[in-house]
């Protein structure tokens, strides 16, 4: 049985999303003193970008910008303000909230495209087939007639 069929004889809907899943993101961009300006060159380019929301923030070396995950991700952002020349901050520290950021954000984009997992209602699926599915276990045979005695 093919995958789909057994996500719609369990009655699920994937065409829907569930609210407050956290799609929109608020992160913080940190670059290098040098070369100085780099944040005003930044916060003019970014806010360029459709569906990305940039801020200055009171910090002389950083922005904040608020994105929706299934438009841009945080790895994007960055690689592209790299291509650009930017140079942003690489202390240890941003190195591992990077990762934490960036497998948090793929993970859950994947889940997002993923259809969902049958797991509660698996047996329905079954149920569900053998209901639809023509097989034999009708016998048009009277029952005293197909009684051996």
């Amino acid at each position: 049985m093919r995958r789909e069929t057994a996500y719609k004889l369990a009655g699920r809907h994937h065409e829907q999303r569930a609210r407050g899943t956290g799609l929109i993101k608020q992160r913080e961009l940190r670059f290098k003193a040098m070369p100085p300006g780099q944040r005003e060159r930044a916060w003019q380019a970014l806010r360029m970008l459709k569906g990305l929301h940039v801020e200055r923030t009171d910090h002389e070396l950083a922005l904040i910008v608020r994105y929706s995950v299934l438009d841009y991700s945080l790895e994007v952002l960055e690689d592209a303000l790299r291509d650009a020349g930017f140079a942003l901050d690489n202390s240890l520290y941003m190195k591992l909230v990077r990762a934490l950021v960036y497998f948090t954000e793929e993970t859950q984009r994947h889940n997002l495209v993923s259809p969902e997992r049958l797991i509660k209602q698996s047996n329905e699926v079954y149920i569900q087939a053998w209901d639809h599915h023509a097989h034999g276990d009708h016998d048009d045979t009277p029952p005293e007639l197909r009684e051996y005695k």
